[in-house]
């Protein structure tokens, strides 16, 4: 017999029961690409309509900088819809 690779050992049966199965990697990945995906969007989001209130965080410096907000939220909406994608397939 040949020897296993690093992905099928992972993959073998405890007592006929498949790990993977059981504890449901398959869809944590897409889970987790999907909650930070929507945590960028919702951060930079949020930042964005408190600067546009002329509101500011407490206690903090520095400048607002809407290009890095916007790259960001656009960044977040592409990871979002990969999460979402990849879910669904």
């Amino acid at each position: 017999m040949g020897r296993r690779s690093g992905y099928e050992q992972a993959r073998s049966s405890v007592l006929g029961v498949d790990v993977v199965d059981v504890l449901g990697l398959d869809s944590l990945l897409a889970q987790l690409i999907l909650a930070v995906g929507l945590a960028m969007v919702l951060g930079n989001g949020y930042a964005i309509y408190k600067h546009r209130k002329g509101e500011g965080p407490k206690g903090a410096q520095g400048e607002f900088r809407p290009s890095r907000a916007y790259w960001l939220l656009a960044v977040g909406a592409v990871i979002t819809v990969w999460g979402g994608a990849s879910l669904l397939v």
